[in-house]
């Protein structure tokens, strides 16, 4: 497959007729570029002995590769192992050939080679990465999977894309979840609403898997128990000691009578199995005493199924909590420690305890998830003190959402793992800057995703800027606070005070930088999609939403002075706001449907396919403070 993917790129950029043939079938006269890896190629491995390069399994070793040039017509990419040829190959075809790894996603453009530009490599080493365990997880992807119908289920192409796009940025696994079925797509209101009939094809769960491992990935299953292909009934969620029989049920089913089964690496949280959430037992148990024996109980199952699978404990802030307490996994898990869901750290380890230790990081937070905030700066900062602290190596999970909005902050987790000696934001910022950008064009947005970085100060966001219009439409509407899959919550001032400030000090950084972003346009490729649909229109869609806030948080003040002093000239103040905040939303919700500049992503920001946290306002609700006004004041 990563042959393929070769010629597929070759064919890109160059004009003549590429052909893919075997060893056995080889024409050693013609130009040709020699692939594989020292088990697969006796050709190979016969022209590096002759040149004098060494080469064997442990030369250059686990996940690493090697570039030779044996003359003009004729150059080796190659890997002690698939993955190191795989990271060979991809790393050809970016370097030399010039092709984005992110090219789908990207909509960036390619231009023409020659062949001396095909042949003109220099000899090197591709060292293993430092991470020897890269791993996507498949998390809170509703815009990807609502691309096109049947909505929350992948189509191919994205699903096997992103595969690709993974493999080129050297993740080397992958934690299916969200196409598994999770607890909310079937149990939740909002889901029920967008999909009443909601299942799974086990089939094509199977058909994802092989592709993943066919391309050389790991598959990693969390062996929570809330999926819809099998689920534990909640009842039983919270009580194990007398309930572990239903348990285990659910866990052997997963492995013997599914597809999950077919995974390299399984994990754990230490938390409720069914929800997302902190594990509150019903029946007096001690939290520790629980997951200690859960752990022994499900290491057991794991080693009877498959002897050879990685174990990984990712523990979140209870289970940081608890791990710092005396809560500890059979001896040969590795232990993945939690973000706070900014690639930064609220709790640290009190010791590794002999543990292999690893990372759970977030590209993407909930509280971010429809637009990113870049932050390769922060990652070098954080993973380098996980790194030297903690020499937390082992293993590192990157949570990248929807995966298209967080490109930026994915493959700079990838570069930090691959080299943590080499890597600092500045030269990846250059690097990044170099492949998309002209040479005058680039320190500027450099220094526009610093501004856009800053600006996303206090660990905020997109969503979490939903949550605030919510609160203070429920206080103009004196209407309780309703969020997706919780109870409804009552309105105060209190709540909308906290949010003024920030705000108001967010949407001037946001503005700003937008502004910015509009001055840049006519000097980017016009050829590339790029720049308009990975940075543009996401600053405009957030430079939109605080404008809206901004005014709402207007009518708020204005609202609080009629309660102190009550005149009809504040009512028609706030009557003006409320016209300009609809003015506000109608543009908002019509450039949700906004074209991208490419086209595949059109309908990617449609609000009725969104992830529904913290859901979205509505001219509905504003018509609530309207009628609230004549009514209530």
């Amino acid at each position: 497959m990563t042959a393929e993917d070769l010629k597929e790129d070759l064919l890109k950029v160059y004009s003549s007729e590429v052909e893919i043939v075997k060893e056995s079938n080889a024409n050693l006269k013609a130009k040709k570029i020699i692939i594989g890896t020292f088990d697969n190629n006796e050709t190979l491995k016969n022209i590096l002995k002759d040149s004098g390069q060494e080469f064997f399994a442990e030369n250059p070793g686990y996940r690493g590769g090697i570039w030779q040039k044996v003359d003009s017509e004729t150059i080796i990419l190659a890997g002690s192992d698939i993955q190191g040829m795989q990271y060979a190959i991809y790393d050809y075809s970016k370097i030399v050939l010039n092709i984005d790894p992110l090219i789908y996603w990207s909509g960036h453009s390619v231009s023409q080679i020659d062949d001396s530009a095909i042949f003109n490599i220099d000899n090197k080493i591709i060292e293993p990465p430092t991470v020897p365990l890269l791993v996507y997880f498949e998390n809170d992807v509703d815009e990807l999977m609502n691309l096109k119908e049947p909505l929350l289920e992948y189509d191919w192409e994205s699903y096997t894309e992103m595969i690709d796009a993974l493999i080129r940025m050297r993740y080397n696994g992958i934690q299916l979840f969200d196409l598994l079925g999770r607890a909310e797509f079937y149990l939740r209101e909002e889901y029920m609403q967008m999909v009443p009939d909601y299942d799974i094809d086990i089939d094509y769960i199977e058909e994802m898997i092989d592709y993943a491992q066919d391309k050389g990935m790991y598959v990693q299953i969390d062996l929570s128990l809330g999926y819809k292909i099998r689920s534990l009934e909640s009842k039983y969620a919270d009580c194990w000691s007398q309930h572990k029989a239903k348990w285990l049920e659910v866990w052997k089913y997963y492995l013997e009578e599914t597809p999950l089964g077919k995974a390299d690496i399984f994990s754990l949280r230490p938390r409720n199995q069914v929800w997302d959430w902190e594990y509150k037992s019903t029946c007096g148990e001690d939290k520790i005493e629980v997951f200690n024996e859960v752990y022994e109980v499900l290491d057991s199952l794991i080693e009877s199924h498959n002897s050879d699978a990685t174990k990984v404990l990712i523990c979140y802030a209870d289970g940081m909590t608890m791990y710092n307490e005396g809560f500890r996994p059979p001896d040969d898990w590795i232990v993945a420690w939690s973000d706070h869901g900014y690639a930064d750290f609220e709790i640290y380890p009190n010791t590794t305890d002999g543990y292999q230790f690893g990372t759970y990081m977030h590209a993407g937070f909930w509280k971010n998830h429809t637009v990113a905030h870049p932050y390769p700066r922060t990652i070098d900062t954080i993973m380098h003190k996980m790194f030297d602290e903690y020499d937390a190596t082992a293993y590192c999970q990157v949570n990248g959402q929807q995966f298209r909005p967080f490109l930026l902050n994915l493959e700079a987790f990838s570069e930090v793992c691959r080299n943590p000696d080499e890597y600092t934001g500045s030269s990846f910022y250059k690097m990044w800057a170099q492949r998309y950008f002209s040479e005058h064009l680039q320190l500027q947005v450099i220094e526009l995703m610093d501004e856009w970085d800053e600006a996303s100060f206090g660990h905020a966001g997109y969503v979490q800027n939903l949550w605030e219009i919510k609160e203070v439409i429920a206080y103009l509407a004196e209407l309780p606070i309703q969020s997706p899959g919780k109870s409804a919550k009552p309105f105060t001032a209190e709540r909308v005070h906290g949010d003024i400030e920030n705000a108001r000090i967010r949407n001037q950084m946001i503005q700003s930088c937008f502004q910015k972003s509009t001055s840049l346009i006519p000097e980017t490729n016009p050829a590339s999609a790029y720049y308009y649909d990975q940075i543009h229109f996401p600053l405009e869609s957030y430079a939109d939403l605080l404008s809206f806030e901004v005014v709402l948080h207007q009518i708020f003040d204005t609202k609080l002075k009629y309660e102190k002093a009550s005149n009809e000239n504040l009512k028609t103040q706030a009557k003006m706001l409320l016209r300009k905040a609809k003015v506000h939303l109608e543009d908002i919700i019509e450039k949700t449907m906004k074209p991208a500049k490419d086209p595949k992503w059109n309908g990617w920001y449609d609000i009725s396919k969104r992830r529904p946290n913290n859901g979205f306002p509505t001219m509905e609700m504003l018509n609530e403070i309207d009628q609230a006004i004549e009514e209530k004041w």
